[in-house]
């Protein structure tokens, strides 16, 4: 029996993947800000949170393709 072929990345997955984890973050920022009374200082908190997270999420799901 043959080993099975590597699959290829899958950049529609990992774009999904970004998108959810920026805007989850970019909403627990905001709750977060609106829950402390400043809800525009909380969506920009988590907008600035939710980049690297998106980042880190896409790159510790999808290492082994980055290797």
């Amino acid at each position: 029996m043959e080993p099975a072929a590597p699959r290829a990345f899958p950049p529609a997955e990992a774009g999904a993947l970004l998108i959810v984890l920026t805007g989850l973050t970019i909403g627990a920022g905001t709750l977060i800000g609106w829950a402390a009374g400043s809800l525009k200082g909380g969506l920009i908190g988590g907008a600035v949170t939710g980049v690297p997270v998106g980042i880190a999420g896409v790159y510790t799901r999808y290492r082994s393709y980055f290797s």
